[in-house]
C-alpha cells in the first residue's frame, strides 16, 4: 500500500493550493483518508478526513469553510482544496487512512497508513 502526496508550494496569504495524495495496493473501502499537518516543532494535528464508504466529512475548527476535502473514487486520489490560506497554515501536510470504527479519527495514531509530506508555505 503506497499514499503519494503532492501538490504543496509556496503561496501568499490569502491564495490557494490544492494538494493531492494517490493511492495504490488496495481500494480503501472501510476507511477513513484524511489529511495531517505538521508544522515545525509542533505536534502533527488532523486538518480534515473524509469515510470513503459515505463521504461524510471532518474538519478541525480553524480549516471550517477554507478547505475541502474529497476523493475521486476513480483515480484512487484523495484531495485537500485549501483557500484563504493564512502563513499559520503553513507546515508539512500528510494523508493518512484509518479502517473505520477502529478508534479516534483525529488522533494520529489510529492510521494505518501514511504518505509522505508535502510541504506548504503561506507568506504573509
Amino acid at each position: 500500500v503506497q499514499l503519494q502526496a503532492s501538490g504543496g508550494g509556496l503561496v501568499q496569504a490569502g491564495g490557494s493550493l490544492r494538494p493531492s495524495c494517490a493511492s495504490s495496493g488496495r481500494t480503501f473501502y472501510n476507511y477513513l483518508m484524511a489529511w495531517f499537518r505538521q508544522a515545525p516543532g509542533k505536534e502533527r494535528d488532523f486538518v480534515a478526513g473524509i469515510n470513503v464508504n459515505t463521504g461524510f466529512t471532518y474538519y478541525e475548527d480553524s480549516v471550517k469553510g477554507r478547505f475541502t476535502i474529497s476523493r475521486d473514487s476513480a483515480k484512487n486520489t484523495l484531495y485537500l482544496q485549501m483557500n484563504s490560506l493564512k502563513p499559520e497554515d503553513t507546515a508539512a501536510y500528510y494523508c493518512a487512512a484509518m479502517r473505520l470504527g477502529s478508534s479516534d479519527y483525529r488522533l494520529k495514531t489510529s492510521y494505518t497508513y501514511w504518505g509522505q509530506g508535502t510541504q506548504v508555505t503561506v507568506s504573509s
